[in-house]
């Protein structure tokens, strides 16, 4: 055991409401039971909500008169109006962990260097980082000039919080060097599905604890600053990705993107839709028409989909992340496990989009299920495409960029239900094995 000094700062990570008994957040008077000494954050496993103990709350200063910040939910007691410990979205940003608990600079390195590691013995060879701040990119580019990437990182700053000229300043990179080059950019306009901070355009089925009968959620970023920035990207042709999980969040990508293309010729620019969970038919036709790609969060059916069965109703959890009508309907997509909200394992993220089953083994949305050959497309061709490098990678052919991974047995010959099994063997990145079991 860690004697920690009074005072000390104790984070955690990954806790899931949907699997608890109570089937709630822990609140800050759960979490006084284990200190009143130690300030204590634990990250929901949805990375979207966090909750605090008393100490915490203390330290940060935050109590009933403290007012919601735009885009978050200090959730509180209902007869006080006192925080009850659980913090929706930019609330958390009230605690901060880099200045919580900051990383030194070769312990920073060092968690790089194992991140990577374990990318690769999943048989990842391009890495994204979505969710980097500057400091942390310059902490990149020196921690890679210090000794290359053994596997390729691709880089897209979180830019909610950049102004007009900070954006500007943002230079992508097509090539990589030692491992790294920055991609473009990435903003958020929602929370999550398993959080309930979905933005909807109709009420949950069920939302979280107190919330009324016309409960949607909410964007965390407005639309009246989200619509000029996208227009400046896609001007100065800046590879974007936009997190939106809720239709009523997708309507507001689509919307600004509709209005920034207007009597524009501006082709080709991919930019993603992530997570795109909650994506209706109608929404798929203007995805389409806008050269838009979903990038889908395939893995939550088998993590949340007997939640979202609850949280959403039967038709609507059905269609969640509707890859086989993204397919059908010919739109370049791509699907993602989005780590560390579930681990990084390809060969499982290829048996939900396959199989589509839950952890209680129904089988949600089954007329959305892929074959084996569109997930395996979706995770080499398909993501290549997303990340404007189909003529360096994706596919083995001359030429291109020899990264391969070498599984067990083929997936397309296999039992679609025993695709999980299958064992990463060997990952070779430009030519060389990184990893071999």
């Amino acid at each position: 055991q860690q004697q920690l000094a009074p005072g000390t700062w104790v984070l955690g990570f990954g806790y899931d409401d949907s699997l608890l008994k109570e089937k709630r957040h822990p609140n800050r008077n759960d979490l006084d039971q284990a200190s009143l000494d130690h300030p204590i954050m634990l990250t929901h496993a949805s990375g979207h909500l966090a909750t605090v103990n008393s100490a915490a709350l203390k330290e940060r200063n935050i109590d009933k008169y403290t007012e919601n910040p735009p885009g978050g939910v200090i959730r509180r007691v209902s007869d006080t109006d006192e925080p009850n410990g659980v913090m929706e979205e930019t609330a958390m940003g009230l605690f901060p962990r880099n200045i919580l608990a900051p990383i030194e600079d070769d312990k920073f390195e060092n968690l790089v260097r194992q991140a990577i590691q374990r990318y690769v013995s999943y048989g990842i060879t391009t890495i994204q980082d979505g969710a980097a701040n500057m400091l942390d990119i310059e902490k990149l580019r020196v921690a890679a000039k210090n000794k290359p990437y053994i596997a390729d990182v691709v880089v897209f700053p979180w830019s909610n919080y950049f102004d007009d000229n900070q954006l500007a300043s943002i230079e992508t990179e097509s090539s990589y060097t030692d491992g790294l080059r920055l991609g473009g950019v990435k903003f958020g306009l929602d929370g999550s599905p398993q959080g309930r901070t979905a933005f909807l355009s109709e009420p949950y089925n069920e939302g979280p604890p107190g919330a009324t009968s016309d409960y949607r959620a909410y964007p965390i970023y407005p639309a009246e600053q989200f619509n000029p920035k996208i227009a400046q990207l896609l001007e100065r042709g800046t590879p974007t990705l936009v997190h939106a999980n809720g239709d009523g969040a997708i309507d507001m990508l689509i919307d600004g993107v509709a209005a920034a293309l207007k009597n524009k010729e501006i082709s080709d620019h991919r930019t993603v839709i992530i997570h795109a969970q909650l994506m209706r038919r109608d929404q798929l036709e203007k995805t389409k028409r806008l050269g838009l790609i979903p990038s889908y969060f395939s893995a939550h059916p088998f993590f949340w989909g007997d939640w979202h069965r609850r949280s959403f109703g039967e038709e609507r959890a059905a269609f969640i992340s509707p890859a086989a009508e993204t397919a059908r309907m010919q739109i370049p997509f791509t699907i993602h496990n989005d780590a560390p909200i579930v681990p990084p394992d390809m060969m499982r993220l290829m048996w939900v989009a396959v199989n589509r089953k839950t952890r209680s083994d129904f089988v949600l949305g089954p007329d959305q299920r892929l074959t084996p050959m569109q997930a395996l497309h979706a995770i080499t061709l398909g993501a290549a495409y997303q990340y404007f490098e189909e003529d360096k990678k994706g596919s083995i052919t001359p030429g291109k960029q020899a990264d391969l991974v070498i599984l067990e047995r083929n997936p397309l010959l296999s039992n679609p239900d025993t695709i999980k099994d299958i064992s990463i063997m060997e990952t070779f990145a430009r030519g060389q094995s990184v990893f071999k079991r």
